[in-house]
């Protein structure tokens, strides 16, 4: 294949695969809190960071080294997100999770005067363009993961991880049966992660459009989307532990597992 249809082929399936329905339902019970959709796309990118992270160090391994994935391994990495789902809508549904949120996202704010001497001494040591560099990058990392706090940065890219560890498996095998250079195929992986964060980042968006809007004007309307939320993402889960567990036979002396 072409390396530009390779390219747009990665981006377009890393895209589609951030439209999963468990990567829809975990996502939309974390910014059904949030209050901004800036918030909520920032989620969004970190869970396909975290995703990328797992995709490319998991199929890398089973592309360059040939790792073969036990059925039960396999259906074990499976059963880790469905678990992480209900985890989710239980605490979306108690309000721990807002509690948690509210308790670690606090953060100090620097008075003014200290922030301008600390910018003073540092244009005082550092040369300019470094100085302008650090500024450039520091109010970057303020407006997008500074705004969230240390534990919403940590939640969605930890999810993102595990959700990765479960489809990891399909996407390396696919890969490898259409394209058969190693080098080319762990390319393809990190174009593949990089849809799948532009697609997740956009997604949480669109989702998080409602819930702003109605938590602005309507609060009690916000709220039982918020429960909804909880409610998909814990029968959802509930759903995948029972199909794994039972139909492709986690629990039973059989495995059957297809990596999808």
């Amino acid at each position: 294949m072409p390396f530009a249809a390779v390219i747009l082929l990665g981006l377009f399936l890393g895209m589609r695969h951030s439209t999963d329905p468990d990567h829809v339902v975990a996502v939309s019970t974390i910014v059904s809190r949030q209050g901004s959709i800036r918030s909520s796309a920032t989620i969004g990118l970190l869970w396909g960071l975290g995703h990328t992270l797992t995709i490319f160090l998991v199929g890398s391994a089973i592309i360059i080294f040939g790792v073969v994935i036990p059925p039960r391994l396999g259906l074990s990495m499976e059963f880790c997100v469905a678990l992480m789902l209900i985890l989710l809508g239980v605490l979306n549904l108690t309000g721990v999770m807002r509690w948690i949120t509210e308790r670690l996202t606090r953060r100090k704010t620097v008075p003014a005067t200290s922030q301008s001497a600390v910018s003073e001494c540092c244009i005082s040591v550092e040369p300019r363009k470094t100085n302008q560099l650090a500024s450039t990058m520091g109010r970057f990392l303020d407006k997008t993961i500074g705004r969230l706090g240390l534990y919403q940065t940590i939640r969605p890219l930890v999810i993102g991880l595990v959700h990765g560890l479960a489809g990891s498996a399909a996407v390396a095998l696919l890969v490898l049966s259409t394209i058969k250079s190693p080098l080319w195929s762990t390319a393809y992986l990190l174009v593949f992660g990089f849809g799948t964060m532009v697609g997740m980042m956009l997604m949480t968006a669109a989702i998080s459009v409602p819930l702003v809007y109605t938590g602005k004007k309507f609060f009690n309307i916000n709220r039982h989307l918020a429960v909804i939320s909880g409610f998909a993402s814990m029968a959802f889960g509930i759903f995948l532990v029972y199909h794994i567990g039972f139909v492709d036979g986690l629990f039973a002396s059989q495995a059957h597992w297809i990596p999808q």
